[in-house]
């Protein structure tokens, strides 16, 4: 696992390097909340010795960077779909980034599209519009808003559009710190089992406001959870303490907290 993990993390880190000023705003954030980068030494050590880890290989093979600042969710549930469905027959073609061109000198009949879920296809299933989530004004309790992005429960429902089992847990001021860290070590510790959670990231000293990301593991001896950040460009993968993770869950989202959702074997 030390040998996986190192080769994943320095191509990670090879492939997004974080522009200098990002870099001393990322750092400062660490130092202040106890954030470590998962591509540190550190970093690599938690993952050596954790126990909850279970799906991370999976999980990362099937890594997707979101391909515009709104689509966490669709990104984040592509990572958990293809990681759920691997192999499946049945896996859909998403063909709408294939130029005409590109088929221009293949053979006849011959299939070039990649038989995976992608952010694209995804969202064709969920109710709230491609369009919603890129800004068109809709009504939220009789007031016209932008939701940007996916709340917590409408990501629910996307996953649940595209055929998966889950459970849906609001970090309200009611919910004890312990019950969410039970729930998401459990999640991380059982072979099929995944858990994406809805965070402000103002609430970490990161860049950016509220964010969808799925979880890779758990370190129990520095109490922490590994982030597996679908904007490399913005945040490496990060080991975030239990205490801060939930803090930024426990956090208002247009109509509601944030929280996460467990994803359950098919």
């Amino acid at each position: 696992m030390k040998t996986f993990a190192g080769f994943f993390a320095a191509l990670f880190l090879a492939l997004t390097p974080l522009p200098a000023a990002h870099a001393l705003e990322s750092s400062q954030a660490e130092i202040s909340l106890g954030l470590v980068p998962f591509s540190s030494d550190e970093g690599l050590a938690r993952l050596a010795r954790s126990d909850a880890k279970v799906n991370f290989p999976v999980l990362a093979n099937q890594f997707e960077a979101e391909y515009n600042q709104a689509f966490c969710g669709p990104a984040s549930t592509a990572m958990v779909l293809n990681a759920v469905r691997d192999g499946a027959a049945d896996l859909p073609r998403d063909k709408s980034r294939i130029r005409p061109d590109d088929l221009k000198y293949l053979p006849p009949g011959a299939e070039v599209a990649t038989a995976r879920y992608t952010q694209d296809n995804v969202i064709e299933k969920a109710s709230k519009t491609r369009a919603q989530v890129l800004g068109e004004p809709v009504t939220i309790n009789g007031k016209t808003t932008h939701d940007f992005g996916f709340q917590a429960r409408q990501l629910d429902e996307m996953l649940r559009a595209n055929g998966l089992s889950t459970r849906l847990v609001i970090v309200d001021d009611a919910k004890p710190e312990a019950e969410v860290r039970a729930d998401l070590v459990q999640s991380l510790r059982q072979r099929g089992h995944y858990v994406i959670v809805s965070f402000q990231r103002k609430a970490l000293s990161e860049p950016g406001g509220g964010h969808i990301s799925p979880l890779g593991a758990y370190d129990a001896a520095s109490d922490s959870f590994l982030m597996l950040d679908v904007n490399p460009a913005r945040v490496d993968w990060m080991w975030v303490p239990a205490a801060a993770l939930i803090k930024a869950m426990r956090t208002f989202d247009t109509v509601e907290n944030r929280g996460y959702v467990l994803i359950d074997p098919q």
